[in-house]
């Protein structure tokens, strides 16, 4: 890690003294081996968490041992993170330490009101929590929620750096995100999985080792996929890879081409062979952390050095540069919507690894001689094909700049993307292709079954509170400060395509699913949610055809088009659009819910006929029998 940073530092100058404000030698070579020593020790935290959540049976010595050690690298993160926030005030100010109360004064002024103090502060708090709750926590579920706290960590180090500032900001972001996701997964595991080595018997070593193996396998494929797309951002032109910054780039490729050598090696060989050959594992084990020091040290002094491709701030001039830091597109015509390309590398993911899983899933199932609708496996693929193309096609490209764009986008995530997810029964199919594991301890499968069995997760899918928030969600986010926040900030992007996406998939498997779920209503009330929330829907998209205000002005009423409608009108057009583009997946869903009632009706016809001829038709008899009482009573009278 230490020879990583040194080389890194020495290619791209960034350890060179500046001509104004320099912070010192000290500052300068060691912010950048302080900054790895911190990714190191949230990879620890991190790593250990992930590995324990998905490899180690619950409330044993091996999952006890994990937490200690995670407990541990979360500290040496806190203290090394705190230097670092330190050390990155000193840089960018220019100053020295000092012990004066002044000093203390800037540096909390720093982290409080700059926004890259406040990224760092932030990652410090979440390190000095993890370190407390890591040490605190001894079950799965314990584990479990520690290690999303902790993920949660890696976001403000996403904002940070050279994402912060760069032309294309949310696929720097994305992919820095990614980027610091799989290595922390995939360093971590390591380290905890040497640190089981000498506490557990062969066999459990030798089996902890293969579902390390799996979690590797899928982070590998993350940091390769990330780091290529966060590299290219910055480099731009092939031109640029032969710059320092570049060689620094090559020499990080070089090095995670060896470490994939390396997991190929476990997978094939060492994993299959006999327990015996799990000492030369751990040797090799110890071997590849040293390449992944070296891959630390390189990139935290790559993340110092000055990329080739910065844009100059001075050229944006337009409104739209101005707000976006990108250029406005040309006027969105219909052929547009096929050839306009933007891409969120994060959904691009999911897509893929949805299609992916679910196929897997499917071929096991064959394999095993078990049946599963291919028509389902088809609607999986296109419900995924759509969300990549929603979240990377015209719609994320034109969304910023019309908002009838951004609410078709929003009605087909939340009303067309589920309507071809839920009818594929993903849970189930999950559910059925993954065995359980027999030794406390949770693989994918066993996680969802915990999930969906949670009392949170009764509450937000039972039908009415789907339907409510379905219906509510709309008003709260359009109405609220959050439209600003979704719109103006990249992360706030994100969450709102990830809220309005689980708030369809909710509202429609609720009418029309396939899943088990905790409560199932009767057909007629299905039919009476479906219509009333629709309604819901029509209103609001009457009232912002009528309204007479943006809701944004500051943002659609400034972006400075020169093409098709002006902001107001756009805006009534979104609205017709909301109102509008819900009858097709409304009659479709109607369709649905009419079939599944009509074969539920023919299912207990089938089942009574079948009780009646097992009698010999006594329910029949029983039934002329009460017509004959209530006759003679009739009589009587």
């Amino acid at each position: 890690m230490l020879l990583g940073a040194v080389v890194a530092l020495n290619i791209g100058g960034a350890a060179a003294a500046p001509l104004l404000g320099d912070p010192g030698s000290i500052v300068r070579w060691g912010i950048s081996p302080i900054k790895a020593l911190s990714d190191l020790g949230m990879a620890g935290a991190i790593g250990a968490l992930v590995f324990a959540t998905f490899a180690l049976p619950d409330k044993s010595k091996a999952l006890h041992r994990t937490l200690d050690f995670a407990g541990f690298s979360a500290a040496i993160w806190s203290l090394a993170a705190g230097t670092y926030l330190v050390f990155s005030y000193l840089s960018v100010t220019g100053s020295a330490f000092s012990t004066e109360s002044f000093f203390g004064q800037s540096l909390w002024f720093f982290v409080t009101n700059i926004q890259l103090g406040q990224y760092l502060g932030l990652n410090l708090l979440c390190a000095a929590l993890v370190t407390i709750l890591a040490l605190m926590v001894r079950s799965l579920v314990g584990t479990m929620l520690v290690a999303a706290f902790a993920v949660a960590g890696l976001v403000p180090l996403a904002l940070t750096g050279h994402a912060a500032g760069i032309q294309g900001h949310s696929m720097a972001v994305n992919a820095l995100g990614l980027h610091l996701l799989g290595a922390t997964v995939w360093v971590g595991g390591l380290m905890a999985l040497l640190v089981l080595a000498t506490k557990v018997d062969l066999d459990a070593l030798k089996h902890f080792a293969q579902r390390y193996s799996t979690i590797a396998l899928a982070a590998f494929i993350v940091v390769a996929v990330s780091g290529v797309a966060s590299a290219w951002v910055r480099i731009a032109t092939w031109q640029n890879v032969f710059t320092p910054y570049g060689l620094i780039v090559a020499l990080k490729v070089a090095v995670l081409l060896v470490l994939g050598a390396f997991g190929a090696f476990y997978r094939l060989r060492l994993l299959r062979a006999q327990v015996g050959k799990i000492s030369l594992l751990l040797k090799l084990a110890v071997f590849e952390l040293g390449f992944m020091g070296l891959a630390f040290g390189l990139a935290t002094a790559l993340a110092r050095t000055a990329p080739p491709f910065q844009p100059n701030l001075s050229t944006y001039t337009t409104p739209a540069q101005i707000l976006t830091g990108e250029v406005l597109p040309p006027e969105l015509t219909f052929v547009r919507y096929f050839t306009e390309f933007k891409l969120d590398l994060i959904w691009a993911l999911v897509a893929a690894a949805g299609i992916l899983l679910y196929w897997l899933g499917f071929a096991r199932l064959r394999r095993r001689g078990d049946k599963w609708p291919v028509a389902r496996a088809i609607s999986f693929t296109a419900g995924m094909l759509l969300l990549f193309y929603i979240t990377n096609g015209a719609f994320n490209v034109y969304e910023q700049y019309l908002f009838s764009t951004h609410m078709m986008a929003h009605m087909l995530l939340t009303m067309a993307v589920p309507l071809f997810l839920v009818p594929a029964g993903p849970v189930t199919l999950l559910m059925r292709s993954l065995e359980k594991r027999t030794d406390d301890s949770r693989n994918l499968r066993d996680w969802v079954l915990w999930a969906v069995h949670t009392k949170y997760a009764r509450l937000i899918s039972n039908p009415l509170f789907a339907a409510i928030n379905f219906a509510v969600s709309l008003l709260v986010f359009y109405f609220t400060p959050l439209f600003s926040w979704a719109t103006h900030e990249h992360i706030g992007h994100e969450w709102m395509t990830v809220h309005f996406l689980i708030t369809g998939y909710l509202f429609i498997q609720a009418l029309v699913g396939i899943d088990p779920g905790p409560t199932k209503m009767a057909y007629p009330i299905r039919l009476m949610l479906l219509i009333g929330t629709l309604t819901f829907h029509a209103f609001f998209g009457l009232a912002l055809m009528t309204g007479n205000g943006l809701l944004l002005a500051d943002w659609y009423g400034a972006m400075g088009r020169t093409w098709g409608q002006n902001p107001l009108q756009d805006q009534q057009t979104g609205g017709a659009i909301a109102w509008g583009i819900g009858e097709l997946p409304a009659a479709v869903l109607t369709l649905i819910v009419s079939i599944q009632w009509s074969r539920s009706d023919a299912r207990d016809s089938k089942r009574l006929d079948r009780k009646s001829d097992r009698s010999g038709n006594q329910d029949l008899q029983d039934y002329n029998d009460m017509l004959a009482r209530l006759n003679k009573r009739g009589e009587q009278r």
